[in-house]
C-alpha cells in the first residue's frame, strides 16, 4: 500500500516511521471501530455495538446508515440524530474515556475532522438551524454540519467519483497546520472505504490517491515533508480492512429480532443455542458466537470449538468483548468469505466489497507510526499510545 509511485506522501513516512498489521475489533464496522479508536476500548467498554442494532430500552431500530434506504427504513429523522448526536450523547459508554476527553482534562488542544466518534468537552452549534448542539473536541469539523472555525472550506458533499469528503477534510486540515492550531489531530478520510464498497478493495486506486493528496496537503502547509515531521508525529491507520463479495442473503427474522448489514449480523432472542443451531444450514454464516454459562461458544457450520477464534487476529478477546456489549444482541454471526448480510432496506455491496467480519480480511489493518515508537497490536492500543506520547513530551 505505501511503496506505490501513486501515494507519495504515505511513502514518504513509511520510510521513516514503523509498521505492523493490527487487529481492528468486531464487528469490524465503522463505528464500532471509531469507538474503538477513539476510547482505546472493545465494545464490551464504550457500547456501540454495529452499524444497526436495537435498541431494548426504547424498543426500537437503531440506525447509523448501512444504507440510505436502510436509514429510511428505520426512520429519517430518528436515524440521522442517531448518526450524528445521539451517538455520542447517549449510545457512547459512560465508563469509556475519549482521547479528546483525556488530552483536554490535560490542558492540550485537541481537533477532530470528520470522524463519527467525537465526545469532547467543548460545546459546538450547528451551521444549519435546528439541528441541535453537541459536545466535541476543541477544534472540531463535522461534514459542513459543525464547524468551530471559519476556514473556507467547501461543503462538504459526498460524491462517488470526486471525493469531496476527504477534499472538505483536506482544506480543514491545511488550515489547522499553518496555523498550528492543535496538539492532537484526528484526521479522518472516508472515500477510499466508500470506493471500496462500490468497485471492491482491489479497485479503489484512485480513491487512495486522494486519500494520498490529502495527507500531502498536511505536509505542504507544514512547509513540506520534511518540515511536518519536525512538528508533527503521526500514526496512520485504517479502522478496518475490507474483502471482496459476490453474494448477499438475509438473515432469518424467525430467528429473533434480526439487525444486520455488511458482513456481521446479531440476534436478540431468548434461546441463544436455538438460534446459532439454526444458522448451520446457512450458507452465509461464517463464525457464529454466543454466550452460554458465562463462555463464549463458537460455532460453524454444527461444529463448536473454540479454536474458530484462534484463526482470526484477536478472535477470543474481540468475540467475548462484543457479546459483553449491553447492547449486542445474544448471538453474534460473522459473515462466511464472500458474503454479505442484507441491511433493513434489502440493500447489499454483492459484486463490491464490504467488512464487519471476524475475518483476517476485514479485521487486520495496516499500522504506521512515525516518531511515536513501535505501533499497536490493536487499533485500542492507539489511545495509549497517543497519551504515552504526550505525557512523555511534558
Amino acid at each position: 500500500m505505501f511503496e506505490s509511485a501513486t501515494t507519495p506522501a504515505l511513502r514518504f513516512l513509511a520510510e521513516r516511521g514503523a509498521y505492523r498489521r493490527a487487529a481492528s475489533t468486531f464487528p469490524s464496522l465503522t463505528p464500532v471501530c471509531l469507538a474503538s479508536i477513539a476510547t482505546g476500548a472493545h465494545p464490551d467498554v464504550h457500547e456501540i455495538p454495529h452499524l444497526v442494532w436495537w435498541h431494548r430500552g426504547e424498543r426500537r431500530f437503531v440506525e447509523y446508515g448501512s444504507s440510505f434506504g436502510a436509514v429510511r427504513a428505520a426512520g429519517l429523522a430518528r436515524s440521522l440524530r442517531d448518526t450524528i448526536v445521539d451517538l455520542n450523547a447517549k449510545h457512547l459508554g459512560k465508563r469509556a474515556q475519549t482521547i479528546y476527553e483525556a488530552l483536554e482534562a490535560e490542558d492540550l488542544t485537541t481537533a477532530a475532522i470528520n470522524i463519527t466518534c467525537y465526545r469532547g468537552t467543548t460545546r459546538h452549534l450547528p451551521t444549519i438551524p435546528g439541528v441541535p448542539a453537541v459536545l466535541g473536541p476543541k477544534r472540531f469539523f463535522f461534514y459542513s454540519l459543525y464547524e468551530s472555525d471559519r476556514t473556507g472550506a467547501p461543503i462538504a458533499i459526498r460524491n462517488r467519483a470526486l471525493g469531496s469528503i476527504d477534499a472538505y477534510a483536506a482544506a480543514v486540515g491545511r488550515w489547522l497546520v499553518t496555523r498550528d492550531g492543535f496538539d492532537l489531530l484526528v484526521f479522518y478520510l472516508p472515500d477510499y472505504d466508500y470506493a471500496s464498497h462500490a468497485h471492491g478493495p482491489d479497485a479503489a486506486h484512485d480513491a487512495l490517491r486522494r486519500s494520498d493528496d490529502a495527507v500531502a496537503a498536511l505536509m505542504d502547509a507544514a512547509g513540506g515533508p520534511e518540515a511536518f515531521l519536525e512538528r508533527y508525529a503521526v500514526v496512520i491507520c485504517s479502522d478496518h480492512g475490507q474483502s471482496r463479495v459476490e453474494q448477499a442473503a438475509q438473515l432469518d427474522p424467525g430467528l429473533g429480532i434480526v439487525t444486520a448489514s455488511n458482513r456481521a449480523g446479531m440476534i436478540y432472542t431468548d434461546d441463544p443455542r436455538a438460534a446459532a443451531a439454526a444458522l448451520d444450514a446457512e450458507p452465509a454464516a461464517g463464525t457464529v458466537v454466543f454466550l452460554e454459562d458465562g463462555r463464549v461458544v463458537a460455532r460453524r457450520d454444527g461444529d463448536e470449538d473454540s479454536a474458530l477464534l484462534d484463526a482470526v487476529p484477536d478472535g477470543r478477546a474481540r468475540a467475548a468483548a462484543a457479546l459483553a456489549n449491553p447492547n449486542a444482541g445474544e448471538v453474534l454471526v460473522s459473515a462466511a468469505p464472500g458474503w454479505e448480510f442484507v441491511d433493513l432496506a434489502g440493500r447489499h455491496h454483492a459484486g463490491g466489497g464490504s467488512h464487519g467480519s471476524l475475518e483476517r480480511a476485514d479485521s487486520e489493518v495496516p499500522m504506521l507510526s512515525v516518531g511515536l515508537g513501535a505501533p499497536p497490536a490493536s487499533i485500542t492500543g492507539l489511545k495509549r499510545l497517543i497519551e504515552e506520547h504526550f505525557g512523555s513530551a511534558r
